[in-house]
């Protein structure tokens, strides 16, 4: 099983983008940017919202790699940045400004798509976050196997979050969501500093 599948790097992956995307963070800006929609309307935005968020990550983690080669960017240089751009994430959801919902956008946007699906969803983070993992892989089937399952595992939880928002919403309460925003924050800064730490290592080593 260990020759497809690598249970320590669906695990990091994992992690790291439950994190950054934070299922339970995202149900109050759900219920804001919906609240004018009936309950079909609604599910379909959820689906709408996790497909757009998808594709757009699938995107950047098969084409992200051919994009650096062509400009000349290596994998510490990623790393470095990924951990910034991580940090910033993490003092937005520290400081409570990813609570705030972002207006939907000019009349006839689908708030699903935009600002939902990207970049709330499918922000910096996540697509730096998964370049990374792509760049740090073997390349092998098991870490394919193992990121692409860890990816439809997070988009599984924020389709589920958003699905069943209003019961979430209603277990946890508001200070129950805010209170996991604040400890996701403080998880995403950790792994920004590593991000950091280990890019900063590479630099060092090659040089």
């Amino acid at each position: 099983m260990s020759e497809i599948f690598d249970l320590r790097l669906f695990s990091e992956v994992f992690i790291t983008l439950f994190v950054i995307m934070d299922p339970p963070g995202v149900v109050p800006i759900f219920l804001a940017l919906t609240s004018t929609l009936t309950r079909a309307q609604r599910n379909r935005s959820a689906r709408q919202a996790v497909l757009v968020a998808l594709g757009v990550i699938v995107a950047f983690a098969v084409f992200g790699q051919q994009l650096l080669s062509y400009m000349h960017i290596s994998l510490p240089a990623l790393q470095a940045s990924g951990g910034l751009l991580l940090l910033l994430v993490a003092m937005e959801l520290l400081t409570g400004k990813m609570e705030e919902p972002q207006p939907s956008g000019a009349k006839g946007v689908n708030a699903a798509i935009v600002p939902l699906g990207t970049p709330l969803l499918a922000g910096p983070g996540a697509i730096v976050a998964t370049m990374v993992f792509v760049q740090g892989s073997d390349g092998d089937a098991s870490s394919w196997v193992s990121i692409t399952l860890a990816l439809l595992a997070v988009h599984v939880c924020l389709f589920l979050a958003m699905r069943f928002a209003n019961v979430v919403h209603r277990v946890l309460g508001d200070s129950g969501t805010i209170l996991i925003s604040r400890i996701a924050g403080l998880l995403l800064a950790a792994i920004a500093v590593q991000l950091v730490a280990d890019a900063v290592i590479a630099f060092v080593a090659s040089a």
